[in-house]
Order: C-alpha cells, then structure tokens, then sequence
C-alpha cells in the first residue's frame, strides 16, 4: 500500500514513457516484415513485455538494447516459425487480440489465455470476423472470451461485415495480419465504433513499415493482398494516456505541466486531453513537441468519451475539484476493460466521500467539500490506481491498495509524480 503525499502547486517538464499502443502495433509489424526492424523508445512494461514474450514463443527473434531503449526486430516474412504453442497474454487484451489474428497466418495450432479477468473479456466478434475471411479460431469454452484456440492454415481473405463497438482493438488486429491473406481483405464496419483513434494510429505503423490501407473514414478498410512489411527504424511517441496523469495533476494543483515529445499533431485520442482540460477552465498551450497544461479555475462540464476511454479515469479525478457536476457519457466499453471501470470508479469515489451517480454507459461527479481520507481499492488495474493517486494530491490520507498494478503501462509512475514536487 502507499500513501500520497499532498502537495503544493507544480512547475515541472516532464517526459512520460512511449506508447504502449504503438509499441505493441510496431512489434507485430516488426515481426512479420522482411528485414530487421529497431523501434526506438519503446515502452518496457507488463502489457508489452507479454506481447514479446508470446511472438518470441512463436520464433520472433527480439533483442533489447537497454542503452538505446530500443528493440531489435528479426523479421519472419509473413510466417509464423512454430506449428504449435501455448501463450499466456495476462490480461493484456491487446496481446490477445493482436496475436489472435496473427497467428492464423501461421500453420498448427496455437492457444492464447490469459488471466481470469481476461477469461470475462469478449473477443467473438474478432472471431467471427476472422472466420469469415477463411480462419478456423474459437473460443475454447464456448464463452465468447478467452481462451483461443486457433488452427491456422493461413487466411484467406475477402470482405466482412463487423462491429466496433465493442472494441476498435478488433479492427486493428485484423488490419495488422491482413496484408498476408491470400487475396484483399475488406472489412465493412457495420456500427459507430469506439476509440477511432486507435484504428488511425494502426494505419499509420502500417504505412510505416511500408503497407498501405485504402479507406472510407471509418465504415470500410481495404487491404491489397500481396503486400508486406519491411524492416526499418521506428521511433515510438511518447504515451498520450500516461501524460494525462501529469497534464490532470496540473489541473488539479494550480500548477503548470509541459510533456515533451508529445505534439499538437499527435494521432493518439487521448493527446486530447488537453483540449477537455481547456474546457474545463485549464490554460493549454501546444507546440509540435510538447503540450502544456496550466491549472486554472475548474467547472464541471457534460462530454461524451467514446473516443478517448482510457483518460476517463484521469477526467473523474480532475472533475472532483471541479464546480459544478461533470457528466461522462458513451463508455459503456469500460465495463469489459482490465475491471468494470464504471463501478470500479463508483465505489472507490464514494469510499473517499464524493457524490457520483452511475449511469449504464458512464457516471456523473458531483463535488463534495467533505472528501477525506481512505484506502483505496484498485482491482489490479493500472489506471485505478494512476487516477486515484491525483486526487492524493489534495486530499490527505489517500492511499493506493497494490501501486506495483502500474507496472503493465508505467512500471515507474509513482516515483515521477513525486518528482513533480520535490
């Protein structure tokens, strides 16, 4: 358990880690180009350490090179090198959903699991859409959740129909294999779907590694067959979701915070944070390296995140010192994240004393002046206890149930806050 210590207002420039979201895309591109690829500023945490480790059990060669933060990346060409494995994904659900996909480009037999949480996550519409374009995967227990069994024998390609809205991840890890079906892939998106943001940061790593993807916004995707990726030297931006922790401190504190490397043009969702802190009374300033946040006077605003889930948790500590209620709305994705982060956030905010009301798909704060003191449960997930840790800031006696959660993005978050003000 740990305690956060209150503090003053904060001066700082800080840099966060990279992506986790483009360092877990760039290892699969990686991994199935011709060549050797070095991604650079890679982020070294739980979430991609367990991506390594399950290309690395299908034959991926990956180097570390700790002096340069980066990895080396031997190629495979379009293949899978093993017939067989079992891999064991945590409940990095990107890791499931990506290799997921992948691994049907293979020959054999491959099983993906996780832990039990990750057993209660939905991959059937993945499923389903990757069996439409010719693969044989399937939910081993018949629950529409890991574990996966896939017997692949390549894929075969053409055009589906599929949801989004459950999870954009879906979209991505199709993209990402679909260069090595055996003719086009099409995918025909047959809803709104969530994080639309993710889906352009999976194109963009693709154009990167030298595949391009032709596109009507974000209803349908078409993939050439016969293209590949091609080893090159790829340079990982910093994590949007992790600087929202320092961008939400200043806002809370009074204070100013720069995040280098993170620019005005950034293509993660959550760069836009920024933008909802300014809403709610915050100074923002933006640059094509940095953004800055400077605190100001905060009010409650209504705004739907659909786009941008994993700064919510970060929005709901901000919105606690904000006047006026603060309504989040179209996030009913987050009840399948690493917990039910809705009610995860219901209980632990009234467990320090502020008003919330939960709602089927968000919740709404309504500031309270008697916030005291209490211990804060964080379901293993990381942005529990990242978010709740804010508001330790201003109200003494917060304390964090098992801070060492943050290690699957962030493995050194708490001692960088602290760093804000001492």
């Amino acid at each position: 358990m740990l305690e956060i210590k209150p503090t003053q207002k904060i001066n700082a420039t800080v840099k966060v880690p990279g992506s986790k979201s483009y360092t877990n895309r760039a290892l699969i591109a990686a991994s199935l180009a011709a060549g050797e690829s070095v991604i650079k500023n890679a982020l070294l945490s739980d979430d991609t350490r367990l991506m390594m480790a399950c290309l690395e059990e299908v034959g991926v060669s990956i180097k570390g090179v700790p002096e340069d933060n980066a990895l080396v990346v031997k190629g495979c060409e379009g293949t899978i090198p093993a017939r067989e494995a079992n891999l064991f994904a945590g409940n990095a659900g990107t890791v499931v959903r990506f290799m997921t996909a992948a691994l049907t480009l293979g020959k054999g037999r491959y099983e993906i699991d996780g832990i039990e949480r990750m057993r209660n996550r939905p991959v059937q519409e993945l499923l389903n859409s990757l069996n439409q374009l010719g693969a044989d995967v399937a939910s081993k227990e018949n629950t529409g959740c890991p574990p996966v069994v896939i017997n692949a024998s390549g894929l075969r390609g053409g055009t589906i129909k599929m949801k989004g809205s459950v999870s954009s991840q879906y979209i991505s890890a199709i993209l990402l294999a679909a260069p090595y079906a055996m003719s086009d892939v099409h995918i025909i998106i047959t809803d709104d779907p969530v994080s639309k943001n993710y889906v352009d940061m999976t194109i963009d790593v693709m154009s990167k590694f030298g595949v391009r993807v032709e596109r009507d916004s974000y209803k349908e995707f078409r993939i050439k067959s016969g293209q590949s990726y091609k080893g090159c030297e790829y340079m990982v931006e910093p994590d949007a979701s992790s600087a929202s922790y320092f961008f939400g401190a200043a806002a809370i504190m009074g204070g100013r915070v720069r995040v280098e490397g993170l620019g005005e043009n950034s293509l993660q969702g959550d760069a836009s944070f920024v933008d909802i802190l300014s809403k709610m009374g915050c100074v923002t300033r933006k640059a094509k390296d940095w953004l800055e946040v400077e605190g100001g006077k905060l009010k409650g605003i209504d705004i739907d995140m659909i786009d941008t889930p994993d700064v919510v948790q970060t929005l709901v500590a901000v919105a606690v010192f904000a006047e006026g209620k603060t309504r989040i709305k179209n996030v009913k994705n987050l009840r399948y994240k690493e917990t039910d982060r809705i009610t995860a956030l219901v209980n632990e905010l009234k467990r320090i004393g502020v008003k919330v009301r939960e709602y089927e798909d968000g919740l709404e704060i309504e500031p309270s002046s008697t916030l005291h003191s209490a211990e804060v449960s964080t379901y293993n997930d990381h942005r529990m206890a990242m978010s709740f840790a804010l508001i330790g800031l201003r109200v003494r006696g917060i304390k964090i149930k098992n801070p060492e959660c943050v290690h699957k993005t962030f493995p050194d978050f708490f001692e960088r806050l602290e760093k804000l003000y001492n």
